[in-house]
């Protein structure tokens, strides 16, 4: 995905209130690079809808961290925790540095944090019987 197309695609460059994307709109339709967009978020919420990758990504969002202090933020078995962070690895949600002997995790950019915030927030909303809002 070219810059430009991030840029306008994902940040709002859309008025507030606009419906580019509804149903009936001009250029709903699904071309190649629509659809291609779409199934690569799918993928990421997809790998998201797993309740201890989910966790994991929430604490990476507070910051860096390695497997010990993530296993303990979880409350996965470690074996566990290592094969979901291999996961989100192998696509492209986590990354990773070595500190030493250990390897540190992060998140691969700041859109995995606030898609597991927003995502977090509606959780919030629906336990806690709160109205929608913008």
């Amino acid at each position: 995905m070219s810059a430009g197309r991030h840029l306008a695609g994902a940040h709002g460059a859309q008025p507030a209130g606009a419906m580019a994307d509804a149903p009936g709109a001009p250029g709903t339709q699904v071309t190649p690079e629509r659809g291609d967009r779409l199934e690569a978020a799918a993928s990421v919420l997809a790998l998201l809808a797993d309740r201890t990758r989910l966790a994991l990504m929430e604490r990476l969002g507070r910051g860096e961290a390695d497997v010990t202090t993530l296993t303990e933020a979880c409350g996965a078995a470690r074996p566990s925790v290592s094969q979901h962070l291999a996961k989100l690895r192998l696509a492209g949600l986590v990354t990773t540095r070595k500190d030493g002997r250990r390897v540190v995790y992060a998140l691969g950019h700041g859109h995995l944090r606030r898609l597991v915030d927003e995502a977090l927030n509606v959780a919030d909303h629906q336990l806690g019987s709160l109205p929608p809002h913008d």
